[in-house]
C-alpha cells in the first residue's frame, strides 16, 4: 500500500514553506515515527515523521522547493523491504523515452549522414547525437561538425587562461551557499524596523553588586529547592514586568492608527541558534517566580538548540530582552522586535572605577541599552523605564516591596 506523504498544517501566519532536508532517499527503508524530512518555514523548523514502517518511494519535492500546506511531497510503500524495486527503482531500470528517441535518431542520423560528415566524426570520436544538425530534416552538415568542433576548442582555452589568472590565489577559496528561510525573515524583519520605525536608542549602567552578592548567597538553597539555578535573567525578566506596569506605552504597539495597550506581560527573549536568531516568548511574566523564570527560559534555550522550537513558542511577545552580554558585548543598539515598541538590550558586567560618596571604588557595572519606537514613546517614557530598571536591580528588594 502506498501512503502519501504530505506537508503538515502550517500555522495561519505561515503562508509557505521550504523542504530544508531529506534524511531519507527512495528506496532507503524506514521506520514508524522516524523523521524523513526537516520543513522550514519563516519562524521554525517542522518534522514530518514516517507514518507507517516500509521503504520510502518516491520523492516530489526536492530540498530547496517552495510547499504549501496539505501539499503532496513523497510516497511511502507501507510494508515494503529495502531491497525490493520501488516505483522509481523500475521507471530508471528501464530506458527513458528521452534515451530510447535519442538511440534511434543517433541510428537513424548515421543511416544518412555523407561519407565525409561520418569520416569527420570519426576522427573526432564523436557521436552523431553529438551534433546539432542544421541541415534539411535536422541532417548534420561538414559546417555542423566544424562549428561543434570549434566551441569545443574554444571552452578548454578559456578554462585554461582562467587557471592561470587564478593560479596565485589558488588557496584563496569562496564558499557560496543559499541563504536559508529563517535567516531571509530575520533580515527582511530587521530592515521593515529600521525603515518603518522612528527608532531611538537611550542609555544607562547599573551596578550588578547587589544582584550578585544576593546570588552568591542564596544560589545554593535556591538550587536545592527549586532543581533549577539562579541566573541573572529572572531579575531582569522581574525588573522589565515591574517597570512595564509603571510605563504601559513600552507595552504597547501600533496598528494602523490605534494605539494596543497589552494588559498581559509575554516578553520574547531573543536566542542565538545553529540556525540563526530566535525570540521564543516567556508568557505571562508578572504570575511567575524567579524559580518559573529561570525553569523558563531553561526550556526555551534547549529547545532553541535542539531545533525544537514550536510556532506556539514564537508567537506574540510585547517587548524583548537581548542578552549580548553572554557574547562578551559591551555595547550595542538592538533593533526593535516589530510589531514591539521597544526591546532591552543587556550587556558584559564589567569592572570599572566609579565614583561612590566622594570616593572611588571598583564595581561590576552593566551598560543597559533600550532601543524604542519614538512614534508611540517620548523621552520621558524611555528615559523614565530605563532608570526603573536600573534602580530595581541595584536594589532588588525593591521587587518585594513594590516600591
Amino acid at each position: 500500500m502506498t501512503i502519501e506523504i504530505l506537508v503538515p498544517d502550517l500555522p495561519e501566519s505561515v503562508a509557505d514553506a521550504t523542504i530544508a532536508t531529506w534524511h531519507k532517499q527512495p528506496g532507503d527503508s524506514v521506520q514508524r515515527d522516524e523523521v524523513l524530512v526537516e520543513i522550514e518555514t519563516d519562524k521554525v523548523v517542522l518534522e514530518v515523521p514516517a507514518p507507517d514502517d516500509g521503504v520510502l518511494e518516491a520523492i516530489v519535492e526536492e530540498e530547496g522547493a517552495t510547499v504549501l500546506s496539505k501539499q503532496l511531497i513523497a510516497k511511502l510503500k507501507a510494508g515494503a523491504v529495502a531491497g525490493e524495486p520501488t516505483k522509481d527503482k523500475a521507471e530508471s531500470s528501464e530506458a527513458s523515452p528521452d534515451k530510447r528517441h535519442k538511440a534511434a535518431l543517433n541510428e537513424e542520423s548515421n543511416d544518412a549522414l555523407s561519407p565525409a560528415v561520418r569520416r569527420l566524426l570519426a576522427e573526432h570520436s564523436l557521436e552523431a547525437s553529438d551534433v546539432k544538425g542544421t541541415g534539411v530534416g535536422g541532417r548534420i552538415t561538414r559546417e555542423d561538425v566544424d562549428a561543434h568542433l570549434a566551441n569545443k576548442s574554444a571552452t578548454p582555452a578559456k578554462e585554461e587562461k582562467e587557471t592561470q589568472v587564478e593560479a596565485p590565489t589558488a588557496a584563496r577559496t569562496e564558499k557560496r551557499v543559499p541563504m536559508t528561510r529563517l535567516r531571509k525573515t530575520v533580515a527582511n524583519r530587521l530592515l521593515e524596523a529600521k525603515n518603518s520605525t522612528a527608532m531611538l536608542t537611550t542609555f544607562n549602567e547599573v551596578n550588578m553588586k547587589p544582584i550578585m552578592d544576593l546570588r552568591a548567597q542564596y544560589k545554593e538553597q535556591f538550587e536545592k529547592r527549586h532543581d533549577t539555578r539562579l541566573g541573572f535573567m529572572s531579575f531582569y525578566v522581574k525588573a522589565v514586568t515591574e517597570a512595564l506596569k509603571r510605563y504601559p506605552e513600552v507595552n504597547a504597539s501600533i496598528d494602523g492608527d490605534d494605539i494596543v495597550y497589552h494588559n498581559y506581560f509575554d516578553i520574547s527573549m531573543a536566542v542565538s541558534t545553529p540556525r540563526g536568531l530566535v525570540t521564543p516568548v516567556l508568557k505571562d511574566c508578572d504570575t511567575l517566580g524567579f524559580a518559573d523564570i529561570e525553569k523558563g527560559i531553561k526550556d526555551l534555550a534547549i529547545k532553541g538548540r535542539d531545533g525544537k522550537l514550536q510556532v506556539e513558542d514564537l508567537m506574540g511577545g510585547n517587548f524583548t530582552i537581548t542578552n549580548g552580554g553572554v557574547f562578551g558585548s559591551l555595547m550595542s543598539t538592538p533593533i526593535i522586535n516589530p510589531p514591539q515598541a521597544a526591546i532591552l538590550g543587556m550587556h558584559k558586567i564589567q569592572d570599572r572605577p566609579m565614583a561612590v560618596n566622594g570616593k572611588v571604588e571598583i564595581l561590576p557595572m552593566m551598560y543597559l541599552a533600550l532601543s524604542y519606537d519614538h512614534r508611540l514613546i517620548d523621552g520621558r517614557e524611555s528615559v523614565g523605564f530605563l532608570v526603573t530598571i536600573k534602580e530595581l536591580l541595584e536594589d532588588p528588594a525593591r521587587l518585594l516591596l513594590d516600591v
